[in-house]
Parts: structure tokens; C-alpha cells; sequence
């Protein structure tokens, strides 16, 4: 390989453990999924049925992820009550009944959970799934839950970058610290500590923090669709932030909710935060995707109308092939 050659091979991404090596490849994208894998578009619970055999299918299936959701509340403004149990609890059940698939939280919400609290559940699920855990956080976007809770929506941002040095903190060894969470000492130290260097942490959105702050903290970034051209330009400005902030390379993943058609060449047909396509259209937005620096896409199946388990087979023995990275 020339000089030349070299330089325009992508930097590889940080390696912390076996679920976020295997989701984030520099210069590919894989595939995963948002749990509950069912269709629930007139309710907004799921019934969860056959919940565990669907999950255990898209690992046979390939797909290198499956993301859970943190939703203290069921709030009626916003329609959606994500798979309806608590996701830390949850990747404890999955990860006895799964071996490889990454099992990730889309995203916990830091302002709402006691980081020591946090840290202790997500190290947990890192040691049983012998290292499959990457953790999203965000600030939130439910308003109607922070009064239940007893927090101040404003303050959310300042309270997210606050649990966000604690949970480091006691993620590490001998490290101190002392904020609004509380006064940590060297001689405390909390167990277990995850299987990898350290948790994998993706900051969602923008989390209330300037882009700077995305930019260097967290191990990746997870963002919402949009448009190519703007996807584009925030993905290299969040790479340009990273790299002036003598950061490593960090991935970036997306979620897309689908209805595929059964049609192949059915049109691309916007619904909310996805599209409505056939398998070549849909394969199309995804290349694109990976194109811009996406990688790794969370498919929701949430408004798909056609049945689960053959939409599932469907995408691994049609789409999924011209995604898959080698080990």
C-alpha cells in the first residue's frame, strides 16, 4: 500500500468491548433494530408479544444490534411507550438469552436517573453480556416527566453534563469527584467495572450541550434523519469538532423508522423520522447513509404493515449483505 493509499484509509475507531467493536466499523455501516420488534401504529404500548423469540431471531438473522429504549412514563402527548420495561432490567433478561448481538440503550435519560445508580446498571449488563453493552444518554425530550420526578426541565442540560463526569468517574479507579450528584472519593469505588477499557457512551442530539462539548466527550454520536445534504454537513462538522479537539475518530449512528413495501421498487415515501419504501429504495437510502459517514442504522419497525418475522427475514437475506463487515 502507497503513501498515498495510506492516508485516505479511514482511521479506526477506539476499541472498548465486543458489542462496540463489532456495531462501529470506520468507513462501513451496519444494521440494527429498535426493540419491541412489532408493529404498534394505533397505540401507543406494545403488546411485547413473541418479544424475546424476535430478538433472538435477528441475532440468528445477523443484524448487529438491538436498541432499548428509556421511558420512565407513558406520556400521552408524546405516543409511544418504547418497549415498556425498564431497559436495564431488560438487557439483563436478553443477555441471558442472547450470545453476540449488541444490546444497546437508545438512550438513558442522565437528568432523570442518579448516575451511581446508572453506572451500576449499565457496568452490570456489560459483565453478563461478556461485553455486548453500548449506552446511549440524552437530556430528554418529555417534559411532562420531570415534575413527576421532581426535576427542573430547564436545568437539564447543566444536570446532564454533571451525571455525565460522575458516571466516568465511577466507572474508572480512584478517581474523585464532587458535584450536584454527590462527593465521590478515590477510596470508594463502584462495582463492577465494565468488561472493556471503560462503557461505551453515545451522546444523542444535542443533549442541551454545545456541539464542542458533543464533539469531545462520548465515544460516538447518535443523531436523528435528516435530509443527505444536511446529515452530511453536521456529520463532517461533528468529525472536524472531534478532530480539533485531538479526539480519535468516533462513528455515528441513526435510527429510521420503515414500512417495506412489498413492492422491490416501491417509492421512498416519507413518514415520521423514516419512510415508506421497497427493499431497492430502501437499500439505496442506506448506501447514501453509509456514504455520508453513517454508521451503524437502527430500523424501527414500528409502522411496518407487513408481518415482522417475514419483514425480518426479508431484510437479512436481502439487505444485510451489502452491509456486512468482515471480522
Amino acid at each position: 500500500m502507497s503513501a498515498l493509499q495510506a492516508a485516505a484509509e479511514p482511521l479506526a475507531f477506539d476499541t472498548i468491548n465486543r458489542g462496540y467493536n463489532a456495531t462501529f466499523r470506520s468507513g462501513a455501516m451496519t444494521v440494527g433494530l429498535v426493540v419491541p420488534l412489532e408493529a404498534y401504529p394505533t397505540s401507543a404500548v406494545p403488546t411485547l408479544t413473541d418479544h424475546l423469540e424476535r430478538v433472538q431471531l435477528a441475532e440468528a438473522l445477523g443484524f448487529a444490534a438491538v436498541w432499548l429504549r428509556d421511558v420512565p412514563f407513558n406520556v400521552p402527548s408524546f405516543g409511544d411507550a418504547g418497549q415498556g420495561f425498564d431497559p436495564f432490567t431488560y438487557l439483563g433478561y436478553l443477555a441471558a438469552h442472547t450470545r453476540d448481538i449488541a444490546l444497546g440503550v437508545a438512550s438513558a435519560i442522565l437528568p432523570l436517573r442518579h448516575p451511581a445508580h446508572l453506572a451500576k446498571a449499565a457496568a452490570t449488563a456489560d459483565v453478563l453480556s461478556g461485553g455486548r453493552l453500548i449506552l446511549g444518554v440524552a437530556s430528554g425530550d418529555r417534559p411532562e416527566e420531570y415534575p413527576a420526578l421532581g426535576v427542573p426541565f430547564d436545568a437539564r442540560g447543566a444536570r446532564f453534563r454533571e451525571a455525565y463526569a460522575y458516571l466516568r468517574a465511577v466507572g474508572g479507579r480512584n478517581q474523585s469527584l464532587s458535584n450536584a450528584y454527590g462527593s465521590v472519593t478515590a477510596e470508594l469505588d463502584l462495582l463492577p467495572k465494565p468488561v472493556g477499557k471503560r462503557l461505551p457512551i453515545l451522546i444523542t442530539g444535542s443533549s442541551q450541550q454545545a456541539p464542542d462539548w458533543i464533539a469531545q466527550h462520548g465515544d460516538g454520536w447518535m443523531t436523528y434523519p435528516r435530509s443527505p445534504a444536511s446529515q452530511a454537513a453536521l456529520i463532517d462538522d461533528y468529525r472536524g469538532r472531534t478532530a480539533a479537539a485531538d479526539q480519535p475518530p468516533k462513528p455515528v449512528m441513526e435510527p429510521l423508522y420503515i414500512d417495506l413495501d412489498r413492492h422491490v421498487d416501491a417509492p421512498l415515501r416519507p413518514i415520521h423520522l423514516g419512510v415508506h419504501a421497497g427493499l431497492n429504495g430502501l437499500k439505496a437510502l442506506l448506501e447514501s447513509r453509509r456514504a455520508i459517514g453513517v454508521n451503524h442504522v437502527a430500523l424501527n419497525l414500528r409502522f411496518n404493515r407487513a408481518p415482522i418475522d417475514d419483514t425480518l427475514q426479508t431484510l437479512a437475506s436481502e439487505l444485510l449483505p451489502a452491509f456486512h463487515t468482515p471480522d
